[in-house]
């Protein structure tokens, strides 16, 4: 709603386009709230990523999901969107893809982690292989000195009521979360 996925989003994006043969790509699911909702809420305006359809993700060799938590769970407009991919699921188009989760939390006890645990159901479903980035941020992972979302599941922030934006330490874990995917793609990709 605040733009923090997103802000994440771009980062991921960078980090799998620095992998040399690696494309990337924006998406953002279609928003279920009606306009004059998202005005009292104070929403800004939705960036400029093209809204994606179920079927665009066959296309894909690999897709990382970014959503925002709502009470421990990723938001209705996303789940939404995942409910829309059931004839992919009746087909198992997405099994075998390899797939990671980040997401944005309005506090430290916001449910970074159940959204993570609540998210791998989907990909589960649908066959797809979840691949957390684990400790493989190194020392970023275990920063104590600064407030800092994300998990081994995958790269976080705190919005709190929206002011706050994402540290240059969770950008750099987003970062690095799009590059070690894309290369897990990428070689997942050129063994089959």
């Amino acid at each position: 709603m605040y733009g923090h996925v997103e802000k994440l989003a771009e980062e991921i994006k960078k980090g799998a386009s620095s992998v040399e043969g690696v494309e990337a790509k924006l998406w953002q699911v279609p928003e279920t709230l009606p306009e004059e909702v998202l005005a009292k809420m104070s929403a800004p305006p939705k960036g400029e990523a093209p809204a994606i359809t179920a079927n665009e993700l066959v296309e894909a060799d690999g897709i990382i999901f970014g959503f925002p938590t709502r009470f421990g769970m990723m938001a209705a407009q996303f789940k939404a969107f995942l409910d829309s991919t059931g004839g992919l699921w009746g087909s198992q188009q997405l099994a075998g893809k390899p797939a990671g989760i980040f997401f944005s939390t309005g506090s430290q006890g916001g449910g970074q982690e159940t959204t993570a645990f609540t998210a791998i159901t989907q990909l589960v479903h649908h066959g797809m292989m979840f691949v957390p980035v684990g400790y493989t941020f190194g020392a970023g992972m275990f920063e104590m000195e600064q407030v800092k979302g994300g998990s081994p599941y995958g790269a976080g922030t705190f919005a709190g009521d929206g002011s706050r934006t994402p540290t240059e330490l969770e950008l750099k874990q987003a970062f690095h979360q799009g590059q070690y995917f894309a290369s897990v793609a990428k070689k997942l990709k050129g063994s089959s």
